[in-house]
């Protein structure tokens, strides 16, 4: 799961190497994966309106239920 947002995030952005993904664990058992990218890349990830984020987001739900996991990104 985290090479796959590693692998999204790297196509969008300009600096490939200063993408990182940090997890954590929720008491509910939901993962929360913490999106890293470089301070120029913000934009690109997040897209007009959110919509690249919103579509991230999705991908990374539709491949957790798959895994029966609950995946939560935030953009940091």
């Amino acid at each position: 799961m985290e090479q796959l947002l590693i692998g999204m995030a790297q196509g969008l952005v300009e600096d490939p190497g200063a993408v990182s993904v940090t997890t954590e664990t929720q008491e509910d058992g939901a993962i929360v994966y913490h999106l890293h990218v470089a301070e120029n890349d913000v934009g690109r990830v997040i897209g007009k309106q959110g919509k690249i984020a919103k579509a991230i987001r999705t991908v990374m739900r539709a491949a957790a239920t798959r895994n029966n996991e609950r995946a939560i990104v935030e953009i940091d």
